[in-house]
């Protein structure tokens, strides 16, 4: 609904009801109706579509337009929203900004409102991890939210870091230790004034992880994929091995990405923010179209998960390694598994690089000028390969 003025009375605006989401947007944000005023400038109510009603003032502040939010529509009356409105109006007139004093860190603010400004400005905003976030921060860091975060010391971050390394393993004290580090330095760039108690911690020394499967491991891997009770299970895994692409962008696969005339997935947006093209092998495409047989709606994997597509994995994997007798496999290893048997096949750092959708600032340049004709060779090699090697070994056994 385009915006509209009219009188605000209490009568008109509780009768406003709440726009509705259209099915193009599920999942990629809310819609909002906005109502101005016709009384008080720049005094404006904005409807979601979760009902939610809401006072701003829309104004220009040094020239830029801005919104500075008033209060819920619960919250105040109608009368006393006009009034902050014109009290704000003439704060800016008085060359105050007073959105700048909301998003200035308090110096005597709590590591508790420090790791939620955190959460609202910057992590649920930007980082597709932003739940790891959440989950961790409670878990290890929760002790300290009513401190005052310019009483929080480098000492004490170091004996955590340090009891967390020995408690739960260097991984976890290292991704702690940069969540600490990344929220001081958001604070900071808010306007707090202190130094960023992490600054000089070092993080222990980790090591990159190589386990793929090898081959003397195809031929059982295999086998047991095709005693895989759980369908949807079994193909998610063959094609998370044969694209390499993330466990998540496999997960919530969509019918729409897929060009199956010219057997490329389009992938809209990767952990690294960028899109990402991948061409499919014979194998993966002979997989797709199967699938697409019989599977009803918007999801390749469709399942019981909160947004109706295949969400756990794990007990289907667990399974598929016992019976294969394979220790140490992740789900994640499929994807380096592809891109070790390109290596194998003679593909060059690039072409790897380019398959599996890497960014570095060294590389990036030379993805970009790649088309997928030689990764889709690469990829066609690795994929043969694999499944080669599974069909001598089963045979000689």
């Amino acid at each position: 609904m385009p915006s509209q003025k009219i009188n605000f009375t209490k009568s008109i605006l509780e009768k406003i009801t709440p726009p509705k989401l259209p099915a193009s947007k599920k999942g990629k944000g809310g819609v909002y109706d906005t109502y101005y005023d016709t009384r008080e400038k720049g005094l404006v109510l904005i409807v979601s579509n979760g009902g939610a009603k809401t006072y701003y003032l829309y104004c220009k502040i040094k020239g830029r337009p801005e919104r500075v939010k008033l209060g819920a529509f619960t919250d105040l009356s109608i009368e006393l929203a006009r009034k902050k409105a014109a009290q704000c109006r003439g704060e800016i007139a008085g060359g105050d900004n007073p959105q700048e004093a909301k998003r200035a860190f308090r110096q005597e603010a709590t590591f508790r409102e420090l790791f939620h400004e955190y959460m609202e400005r910057y992590s649920k905003k930007s980082k597709k991890s932003w739940k790891y976030d959440e989950r961790e921060v409670n878990k290890f860091l929760s002790h300290w939210f009513n401190k005052k975060i310019s009483s929080i010391t480098k000492q004490e971050i170091q004996k955590l870091h340090e009891r967390i390394h020995a408690e739960n393993g260097l991984y976890q004290a290292n991704r702690i230790l940069e969540r600490i580090r990344a929220m001081f330095n958001k604070a900071r760039e808010w306007g707090w004034q202190g130094e960023n108690p992490s600054n000089g911690i070092k993080k222990y020394k980790e090591k990159s992880r190589e386990r793929f499967i090898v081959g003397s491991e195809l031929p059982r891997f295999f086998e047991s994929l095709e005693n895989e009770e759980n369908e949807t299970a079994r193909d998610f895994f063959k094609i998370a091995l044969l694209t390499g692409a993330r466990k998540t962008n496999v997960l919530q696969m969509r019918w729409e990405q897929l060009d199956l005339d010219s057997a490329v997935l389009y992938i809209p947006e990767t952990k690294n923010g960028e899109p990402h093209k991948i061409p499919l092998s014979s194998q993966a495409l002979k997989i797709l179209k199967e699938r697409k047989k019989d599977t009803k709606g918007e999801w390749v994997f469709a399942g019981e998960g909160k947004e109706g597509h295949f969400a756990d994995p794990k007990r289907s994997w667990a399974r598929v390694l016992e019976r294969a007798g394979i220790s140490n496999l992740r789900i994640h290893d499929l994807r380096r598994t592809l891109g070790s048997w390109q290596a194998v096949t003679g593909a060059s750092l690039p072409i790897i690089g380019k398959t599996l959708g890497h960014k570095s600032a060294l590389s990036t340049q030379v993805y970009a000028r790649l088309d997928l004709d030689p990764v889709r060779a690469s990829v066609g090699l690795a994929t043969d390969a694999m499944f080669a090697a599974g069909v001598k070994k089963n045979a000689n056994a």
